[in-house]
């Protein structure tokens, strides 16, 4: 996303002159400044920004070619009423016995429509962190229709999950998502100084025109120039977006986002599962022989879960604050812990309440409600949402594949730009001219300084890489700057 100015046409410098005006070292130096930032920001971290526009914009449509994709394991041919959750548990539980005997129950998602499966899902040695075995049952007749791997609270299916983790980490485990938060730290700072630059650009143009729709009758460097600063500006309230939210999954910065909310108490609310009184757990009544019951521990073990327990437990969630049908039920690790049904709905109008009931009475012992959430919770779980492509359904989906092909484009066009301007018998082109800092303020140096510093500290992929980009700056400068000759009798 590099846009540089046009190419230089200045004559050949004439002999130096004794009458030169003295340059106002206070003017100019904002516009070089931003000039400068943008173009080694966006060279050096814009093929990271690339990988993860391009990724991006292929999980956006996951949602969708899932549903192509894994069509057999995702709809259900009967149109029966829904018989008990337990009577679909033991399907998958006979499935699971005879091909993954060492899988344990993990959750349970009903069917949330008519025409959809159930998924009883498995924890399984070896999976990813959230990621479990599903088996797909048919709520109507009980049948399995197959099993796949599910990662995360999107129950993304293992062609988002492939997607995911590449776009996430290419693959490289923790080291690997240094890549894409250095993307998504940069991207906004790349986009909001080219945002500068246009702002200057269109206040001295006179076909201010240009810069809002690619211009016509031009050729070469101004033609992809005005394609670069046309769509850019078009594309940055996306870009900003998709910066801040992906910044929110990061490592380095995303934990220091959450220790913001945290103090500012814009957290999101949690569920209380510990029960404090930790004798005898249910093992689920007079039904629980039937379906594989156990007699109920008196300490802190292993939790009873039978399948009956689902279809009470599920009951007693809807006549709390449990109301749509797409929720998740998941049973305690230890016999001193509640069960939890959570609704999962991430479109709009989002529904996620979720609940903590004591298996014993089935007594709600903590609750969490989605209206009661503050502001910034509520927007925290809507941009992710809108950020997955969940929040609008396929609409949003389209948006955020159009706007991660066009932030793609802006990259490339950076670098077709950086080729046309190069001088001639050289295979790149310049950077812009150094220096700007010093042609500065005390008080403009000591602004950039300052939110340096505080930025980079708050991210820190984006504060090692600028501190990178900055020595080298320096470096190449010092190498391009010729020595001064020394003095005749020295």
């Amino acid at each position: 996303m590099t846009a540089t100015a046009d190419r230089d046409t200045t004559a050949p410098a004439s002999a130096p002159s004794t009458a030169q005006p003295r340059r106002n070292p206070q003017r100019g130096w904002f516009g070089p400044l931003l000039l400068r930032l943008h173009f080694s920001a966006g060279l050096f971290v814009g093929p990271f920004i690339l990988i993860a526009a391009l990724s991006g914009a292929v999980y956006a449509l996951g949602p969708t070619i899932e549903q192509g994709i894994y069509r057999h394991e995702l709809t259900a041919p009967s149109t029966a009423a829904a018989k008990p959750l337990a009577d679909q548990i033991d399907a998958a539980q006979a499935y699971i016995q005879r091909h993954h005997p060492e899988d344990t129950l993990a959750a349970v998602r009903p069917a949330p429509a008519p025409g959809a499966t159930t998924r009883v899902m498995y924890a399984e040695a070896g999976l990813m962190d959230s990621q479990n075995r599903a088996v797909f049952v048919d709520p109507g007749t009980a049948e399995v229709r197959g099993d796949l791997l599910v990662y995360g609270t999107s129950g993304a299916l293992p062609f988002r999950t492939w997607v995911d983790t590449f776009h996430r980490s290419l693959f490289l485990g923790d080291v690997g998502r240094l890549y894409s938060e250095t993307a998504a730290s940069w991207l906004g700072v790349v986009a909001l100084a080219g945002l500068g630059l246009w702002v200057i650009r269109i206040r001295k143009t006179r076909a201010k025109r240009d810069l809002v729709r690619p211009a016509r009758g031009v050729r070469g460097y101004r033609r992809v120039f005005s394609w670069h600063a046309s769509t850019g500006v078009w594309l940055l309230l996306g870009a900003l977006f998709l910066s801040a939210t992906g910044i929110t999954w990061s490592q380095y910065g995303g934990g220091n986002v959450d220790q913001l909310r945290s103090a500012l108490s814009w957290g999101t609310p949690a569920l209380t599962t510990s029960l404090s009184d930790t004798g005898t757990a249910a093992g689920g009544g007079e039904d629980a022989a039937h379906h594989g019951g156990s007699a109920a521990s008196t300490d802190a073990g292993p939790a009873a879960v039978t399948p009956v327990l689902f279809d009470r437990v599920l009951a007693a969630a809807k006549a709390a604050n449990i109301h749509a049908s797409e929720l998740q039920i998941t049973p305690p690790a230890t016999a001193d812990q509640a069960w939890t049904v959570a609704e999962i709905k991430r479109s709009y109008p989002t529904a996620v309440n979720s609940v903590a009931i004591d298996p014993r009475d089935m007594r709600v012992v903590s609750e969490t409600n989605f209206d009661t959430f503050s502001l910034p919770a509520k927007l925290t779980r809507w941009g992710i949402d809108t950020h997955m492509g969940t929040m609008w359904g396929l609409p949003n989906q389209i948006l955020l594949f159009v706007t991660a092909l066009g932030i793609a484009a802006m990259v490339v066009f950076g670098y077709v730009m950086w080729w046309q301007r190069r001088p001639i018998g050289k295979r790149v082109g310049n950077a812009p001219a150094a220096g700007a800092l010093n042609r500065a303020p005390w008080w403009g140096s000591g602004l950039v300084a300052v939110g340096a510093i505080v930025i980079g500290a708050f991210l820190p992929a984006l504060g090692v890489t600028l501190l990178a980009f900055v020595v080298i700056d320096v470096l190449i400068t010092n190498r391009s700057v010729p020595p001064t000759p020394a003095a005749p009798g020295e």
